[in-house]
């Protein structure tokens, strides 16, 4: 079974500015695009103290206390908030070290990563 290469895309030639018989090609560069953004959400619970959850704000989102204090008081108004927008990578393991310090400390506390709408 023959297998087919695929073709190069077409590389124009480009006429060189003196005539010593050299060709010049362009190169065409590829665009990509960003990649998709991921959001942390925090999820209200009624058995996580407050105190608790502004500290893991604090500590694995680098927010400073005012805005710590702000996010977990929307949590616990409006059942859920937007903690941080990052990589997918990065928005995993801020959920996975959410979810470890939750539970050596013994709380419910939920955090979940989903796409960001942007």
């Amino acid at each position: 079974m023959a297998t087919k290469f695929p073709k190069p895309p077409p590389v124009r030639p480009i006429e060189p500015a003196d005539s010593d018989g050299t060709v010049v090609l362009e190169r065409r560069t590829q665009r990509t695009k960003p990649p998709q953004m991921y959001q942390v959400v925090m999820l209200n619970d009624d058995y996580t103290p407050m105190e608790f959850v502004v500290m893991v704000l604090q500590e694995f989102f680098s927010k400073d206390l005012e805005t710590s204090t702000r996010i977990m008081l929307k949590i616990h108004l409006e059942g859920k908030a937007v903690c941080g927008v990052y990589s997918h990578d990065v928005a995993s393991t801020k959920v996975d070290q959410v979810l470890d310090a939750a539970a050596k400390a013994g709380h419910p506390l939920k955090c979940v990563c989903e796409p960001a709408a942007l």
